[in-house]
């Protein structure tokens, strides 16, 4: 199994926005020398709490910036876009970096509905054109043939190249795994959304419904995103968790906020029910001591079949963030 990164450049309290952006650069040219095999960077718009808002722009200063990992998006919420701009923008970060591109597909907004109608002022009937926009790149990306009658058949996607971004489908529902499975693409399920809800019957789906392409330039291929905090010690990895619990819950009361630190989350005013459910989802993600964090990653990868794990890890201190990732890279033997 490999293991890989899925960074949101996540918003700190007391720490400017665009710092974000230049902590994923230094994050992600040390998760290359901790052996990590991907690193992917996730789309979110008008957010007090994800700085990543063009990931195909931190992309290439991370492809620039590093010399083997892949690196990609995870993904392009393409029904705010033209599918023939996302693969002409990938075809220039395959130049950048051959060989080492992904181009993650997803369907959701990564907003709210006001946002998404400002970035396509057609939002309201884009996502029902997600399929065909996603056969629509993949041609362009790979420069394969569209249909005999599409009317962009003639068309270019530059600058062409021997190789092509490797593309994913990304869910967290059946819809996605479904698509995957019929395009024949590699599926990543979004794994640290729900904690974990629905991923069974989703992986289910992809397995089971798979249609290997004619010709086979695509492998089944699948893999989750996960939330993971890797620590020396229990006691310091719930330390830091402190975070992510308070900010989970401002979430579900539909508050975007930066995350807080440990003692600012100590400060908020959760009830009885708001508490209980910070534990429980805390205990669906893995944190902990570095060992057994490593140990429940592999359970779940056995569980579901998995090809890859990526990890996300939104931690208030770059540098516990950092040293989580080096923790579980020695764990399974990468450094």
């Amino acid at each position: 199994m490999k293991l890989s990164v899925l960074d949101q450049s996540p918003i700190r309290t007391n720490a400017s926005p665009d710092a974000s952006i230049r902590e994923s650069i230094v994050l992600a040219q040390a998760c290359e020398a901790f052996g990590y095999h991907r690193y992917w960077l996730s789309e979110h718009h008008s957010s007090g709490s994800v700085a990543g808002s063009a990931p195909e722009i931190l992309a290439a200063a991370i492809a620039a910036s590093t010399r083997r990992i892949r690196v990609g998006a995870a993904g392009i919420m393409l029904p705010h876009y033209a599918a023939l701009k996302v693969a002409e923008q990938f075809r220039v970060l395959e130049a950048i970096a051959p060989g080492r591109i992904d181009l993650g597909l997803g369907r959701a907004p990564g907003s709210d509905g006001r946002t998404a109608l400002a970035l396509n002022p057609n939002a309201h009937t884009a996502a029902d054109m997600f399929p065909a926009q996603v056969r629509d790149v993949a041609a362009w990306v790979s420069g394969s043939p569209l249909p005999a009658d599409h009317p962009f058949r003639t068309i270019i996607a530059e600058p062409r190249g021997p190789h092509a971004p490797e593309i994913w489908i990304l869910g967290s529902s059946n819809y996605g795994a479904q698509l995957a499975a019929w395009f024949g693409l590699p599926y990543a399920f979004a794994y640290f959304f729900s904690d974990g809800a629905g991923a069974s019957e989703a992986l289910h789906a992809y397995h089971t419904q798979f249609r290997q392409p004619e010709p086979a330039e695509a492998q089944k291929r699948a893999a989750v995103t996960v939330f993971a905090l890797a620590c020396e010690t229990e006691e310091e990895a719930n330390y830091w968790a402190k975070s992510r619990g308070a900010f989970w819950a401002m979430r579900n009361r539909g508050h975007y906020i930066p995350l807080p630190s440990p003692e600012e989350a100590e400060q908020f005013d959760f009830s009885e029910t708001e508490k209980a459910q910070m534990q429980i989802s805390l205990q669906r993600n893995f944190i902990g001591a570095a060992p057994r964090v490593a140990e429940r990653l592999r359970e779940l990868e056995r569980e579901l079949q998995l090809d890859e794990i990526a990890i996300t890890t939104a931690v208030y201190d770059p540098a516990v963030r950092t040293k989580s990732y080096e923790l579980l890279a020695r764990e399974f033997g990468m450094i």
